[in-house]
């Protein structure tokens, strides 16, 4: 496999594919903000806006900007959705709605923490794009509240009842993982540096099992497996991507060993996900092989894939490993055979196990404009750095 053809190959497929879908399909022109609810051509099948899903688009298109082209087009819709956020995607206090009507009217209160990591990011970068003040003091009064929410993200919309059967949950400290990185440049030193050591500690040295060789999606609040459904779920994917976070950071920490850690955790998780009769990464396992819960366990899913992609090149990248490489290898096949559309923009999201695409859809309530892109992008930047 020719790394080299293969970084033009992920950069073409960012600028000249998937970028201009979004730009030129997902803007609502008259309200503000964006359609993520898209055919499989791109035309709008709903018009519910998602708040998670505008801040993800946000992020994206002021990330570009800051990090690869200063392109007036991306800029100009970074800020209409900046400002659709900013006027209607929370309660005047920052608790930020699930979603919006097309007008912007909230149709679901804030119970969900990623309404608020997403409006984080998305407002860290569109201060940086922009120079905005404003902008930047929402994103950290927003990062405010996420970490004041850390001991019961979901607060009164939490359907559990208190004290019989309480879990703690691997996508809080996963997210924040990267958005400590995200807002570095809003944030004191000392008070980064804390959230940091807290997030890696808590992905690390909690989350993930030595004794099962795994990541667990949730313990009990003194840190214990639990044998209940919640408590024996793995999610792959999550732990993959996470591996990528935790390897940014010990890049940014100088700390070779936690690379070196991440890139043998993720290819743990990857070989324990693969699915070894059709191909492909399961969503949902049990650790103990009992039927899950989730009825979709055994979906092939976009993000999951490509999130898997970024953590193997950036494995490969930065420790040399040849597992890593492998991996890569066999992901990039089956997520460019079986993700990619052949004939029209932006790639499907959801396959069945065999590897059929379940829904024709390029966006929805849970996907928009980022995983593709970003793992692109992401890619492509570190492909560019093998020599």
């Amino acid at each position: 496999m020719d790394l080299n053809s293969l970084s033009k190959l992920y950069k073409d497929e960012l600028l000249n594919n998937v970028l201009p879908f979004w730009l030129t399909k997902s803007q609502d022109t008259k309200h503000g903000g964006y359609f993520t609810c898209l055919d499989r051509t791109g035309n709008v099948y709903d018009t519910d806006k998602f708040v998670w899903l505008q801040g993800r688009e946000v992020w994206q298109f002021s990330m570009l900007y800051n990090n690869l082209e200063k392109n007036p087009e991306w800029l100009k819709c970074a800020l209409q959705g900046g400002e659709f956020l900013k006027k209607f995607g929370h309660d005047g206090n920052y608790n930020w709605y699930f979603s919006l009507t097309r007008e912007g009217k909230p149709i679901i209160e804030p119970y969900n923490i990623f309404s608020y990591t997403f409006a984080t990011m998305a407002f860290g970068q569109l201060s940086k794009a922009s120079g905005n003040q404003e902008y930047a003091d929402i994103a950290r009064k927003t990062f405010d509240i996420i970490l004041s929410k850390v001991n019961n993200p979901k607060g009164k919309w939490d359907k559990s009842h208190p004290g019989t059967r309480s879990f703690k949950n691997f996508a809080l400290p996963m997210i924040l993982c990267n958005l400590a990185l995200e807002i570095e440049h809003l944030l004191e030193k000392d008070f980064l540096n804390k959230t940091i050591d807290t997030c890696i500690h808590e992905v690390m040295d909690v989350f993930y099992r030595p004794e099962l060789g795994l990541i667990v999606e949730n313990l009990t609040l003194d840190n214990q497996l639990s044998d209940t459904f919640e408590g024996r779920l793995l999610n792959p994917g999550h732990a993959i991507e996470a591996m990528w976070f935790i390897m940014d950071l010990g890049e940014r920490l100088n700390r070779p060993e936690l690379i070196e850690t991440a890139a043998r955790i993720a290819v743990q998780m990857v070989e324990y996900g693969w699915d070894k009769q059709y191909g492909g990464i399961y969503y949902f396992l049990d650790r103990d092989g009992h039927p899950t819960q989730q009825l979709e366990w055994d979906q092939k899913l976009w993000w999951v894939h490509v999130e898997t992609l970024i953590s193997m090149i950036k494995g490969y990248q930065l420790t040399g490993s040849k597992d890593c490489l492998k991996w890569f290898e066999i992901i990039h096949e089956y997520t460019w055979d079986h993700f990619k559309d052949k004939e029209y923009p932006e790639w499907y999201g959801y396959l069945n196990r065999q590897g059929e695409v379940l829904l024709p859809l390029k966006g929805g309530k849970w996907k928009g404009c980022f995983h593709v892109p970003r793992g692109l992008y992401q890619c492509w930047k570190t492909l560019e750095k093998i020599k």
